[in-house]
């Protein structure tokens, strides 16, 4: 009779998962295309921002030590069409925000505080306090060869504005990563369709597919499979991704067969059974170049382990510098008993900008999931906590 392997660490379970595959291959995308990937390389600046003294206001360009003036008036400078000459003493150009300053020029006069009439330009008010004032000077942004984006961060749609002032019309990043989802159980049919009292409509394909909506992936649904040995060892031999994701089937029981699948299709494991809460039935192995991650068939459970291993794995096979999901700080609305040996997931809700766990966490519990916009981390051996305790929660809405 075979034992159970002993129950590992979550952080262990994670570093142990990212060892499993390699990171994917680079390619050069155009920008639109970059936005949710990583950088696979330090982007650079090709040119330096702005390129030249520009104005921050609209007004008048103006030599500070000729005030308090007046000017005359000899020219224009608007964005893309700058003035062309240069001033002297006492001249001004009339200058509009995110226009070069003329050659001779060091401040901007703004124009609530300056008269035109004719060619002559009087100070109505206070005028610029310091030579340069309202100018953005040369490199204020960045410099040629300055690191915009690091290799390993995450582009976002203000990450790609910057590329793009920048000088970058292409980024490096990872190839998407192929991500190959299969359901388990005879019990599940398909949403909506009509039920039997011990069947249950499959929910966790669909609930996958819309956590990784908007990451650098491509799913391959490979709908319901049967808890038979043959159907999943076939299914499985077939399968052509970086990542193979079941779910059910991967626990103890007689129509657990995930297990015993892989390793007949020539996968092998590489741990099994976590110190979480819910989700300690997870496993992970590999089958041909692809990882297997075997999650829990509850749907709840499913979620936690996705969260906490599925999505960090897809960002480290996308070479993300730190791919664990980010948690924060927040103060506990109400009191939380000592945890046990694992550790502990707490659905939970914010309000009036205190954190309350769920009064039920039963992990079947698919609302109380619903209704949680935070998981509350509890480490292995917690303490008790009151209410006012500074805590750890993971965001999840």
């Amino acid at each position: 009779m075979s034992t159970a392997p002993a129950l590992i660490p979550v952080a262990e379970a994670q570093t142990r998962l990212f060892a499993l595959g390699p990171s994917m291959p680079i390619e050069i995308v155009p920008l639109a295309q970059s936005v949710g990937r990583w950088a696979a390389e330090d982007v650079v600046a090709l040119r330096t921002q702005p390129a030249a003294e520009l104005s921050a206001m609209d007004g008048y360009a103006i030599r500070f030590a000729d005030l308090p003036g007046p000017f005359h008036l000899i020219g224009e400078s608007a964005a893309g069409r700058a003035f062309a000459g240069a001033l002297g003493a006492r001249e001004t150009a009339r200058i509009f925000t995110g226009a070069p300053l003329p050659d001779g020029a060091d401040s901007v006069l703004v124009q609530e505080e300056a008269e035109a009439l004719g060619d002559e330009v009087r100070l109505t008010g206070e005028g610029p306090r310091h030579e340069g004032g309202n100018v953005r000077p040369y490199g204020l942004d960045f410099h040629r060869g300055d690191v915009l984006i690091a290799a390993g961060v995450r582009i976002t749609p203000a990450r790609l504005a910057l590329a793009a002032i920048g000088g970058h019309a292409t980024l490096p990043v990872r190839r998407r990563v192929v991500v190959a989802v299969a359901g388990t159980g005879d019990e599940l049919v398909r949403p909506g369709m009509p039920l039997r009292d011990d069947q249950l409509p499959e929910s966790n394909g669909a609930m996958l597919a819309a956590m990784l909506a908007d990451w650098p992936v491509e799913v391959v649904d490979l709908g319901t499979l049967p808890d038979r040995l043959d159907t999943l060892r076939d299914a499985f031999a077939a399968v052509r991704a970086d990542i193979l994701v079941t779910t059910g089937g991967a626990s103890v029981g007689d129509h657990d067969l995930v297990r015993p699948a892989l390793l007949a299709a020539g996968g092998s494991l590489d741990f099994w059974r976590i110190a979480l809460r819910p989700g300690k039935p997870m496993m992970a192995g590999g089958l041909g170049d692809a990882v297997v991650l075997g999650l829990p068939g509850n749907p709840v459970s499913a979620f936690m382990t996705a969260t906490l291993f599925l999505k960090p794995l897809i960002a480290a096979l996308s070479g993300a510098a730190d791919p664990l999901p980010p948690t924060r700080s927040a103060i506990l609305g109400e009191p939380l008993k000592a945890n046990d040996h694992r550790t502990d997931y707490l659905r939970a809700a914010t309000r009036d900008g205190r954190v309350f766990a769920a009064a039920i966490q039963d992990s079947s519990m698919l609302r109380t999931l619903a209704r949680a916009d935070c998981l509350i981390v509890r480490e292995p051996h917690a303490p008790a906590a009151a209410p006012g305790d500074e805590i750890e929660i993971l965001p999840i809405a």
